[in-house]
């Protein structure tokens, strides 16, 4: 195509585009284009996590080694922080406060041991959750990768602290008289449900930190308050039988998930703690839906945010 211009000399235009007219949709659609950053299918994301496992392990591992590396006892600190806790613990309910409600002394130290290891578990998980996101922008900023890794990652590095602090509640429940048997086997379908639980947990709570960062400063009392609703110092039925309850609070005390577990791992570990007498009915089955439950709801509910963290 051409024209005359004004000093008679005559121009040639460029011949019309054949994308000229079309949408941005239909242009990435023609040239095979997608979203940068776009939430890919369920399926698709699993797939991605898995590939991305070395690194999940990986970073889970660092954070670990990185967690205590200005303190001068270290790795240490691992253990000795739930001890210190449990020793605070046991000053005021087990001896001021007598909420060992006659189990003994045998029973109650390991019970008490227990209760915090497990619950702190729990605990540090939704907390690193909180951050997984808003604490790692830049990570998230600069590189492509599913999301869902950093708190699976963090739940991982939990879980890994929990596995050197067995060592020592081993000794613990050892010293006070309860010695390995068959029932310790059952350790780890317990620990495996419990991450799964705590994974579901942290990745809800990642995505709910990544729009609200003051939501770290909240949850320590929220925390609180559920430490002390499971029975972390106290048996819950022994404690409950003589208050003029409904049952339901009871029920409801005993189901709660961080009860479970901790029950659960107590009647594994200590001699002397009964099944019939401190564990729900059917507290196998309530450990098993709450672990697939929150894992599966926590995961796809992290998934159908992947495209808006790190986004202003």
């Amino acid at each position: 195509m051409s024209e005359t211009t004004h000093d008679g000399s005559v121009a040639v235009s460029a011949p019309p585009s054949p994308d000229d007219g079309l949408s941005a949709a239909d242009l990435a659609a023609k040239y095979g284009l997608a979203v940068s950053g776009a939430r890919p299918g369920l399926v698709e994301y699993v797939r991605q996590l898995w590939g991305r496992r070395h690194f999940i392990l990986a970073f889970s591992q660092a954070k670990l080694t990185a967690q205590y590396s200005q303190a001068k006892l270290g790795q240490l600190w691992q253990v000795a922080t739930p001890l210190l806790n449990a020793a605070v613990y046991f000053l005021i309910f087990g001896l001021i406060l007598q909420a060992d409600r006659g189990m003994g002394i045998k029973v109650y130290i390991p019970f008490l041991v227990t209760g915090v290891f497990v619950f702190t578990f729990t605990q540090s998980s939704v907390m690193a959750g909180v951050r997984a996101i808003s604490g790692n922008l830049g990570l998230v900023r600069a590189l492509h990768f599913p999301r869902a890794s950093l708190p699976i990652s963090f739940s991982l590095q939990q879980l890994q602290q929990l596995l050197f602090s067995m060592l020592v509640l081993f000794c613990v429940t050892i010293g006070f008289g309860s010695y390995p048997s068959l029932k310790w086997l059952a350790i780890l379908p317990i620990l495996a449900l419990q991450f799964l639980f705590n994974m579901g947990l942290a990745m809800i709570m990642a995505r709910l930190g990544s729009k609200t960062p003051d939501l770290a400063q909240l949850m320590p009392f929220v925390l609180r308050t559920w430490m002390y609703a499971s029975g972390v110092m106290f048996s819950i039925p022994l404690m409950l039988e003589d208050r003029d309850l409904p049952v339901w609070i009871t029920d409801v005390l005993q189901w709660n998930p961080a009860a479970i577990y901790m029950d659960l791992m107590r009647w594994a570990l200590i001699d002397g703690y009964e099944w019939d007498v401190n564990l729900p009915p059917f507290a196998w089955l309530v450990a098993v839906g709450w672990a697939v439950l929150v894992a599966a709801s926590g995961f796809v509910y992290f998934w159908k945010a992947e495209e808006r963290y790190g986004r202003g």
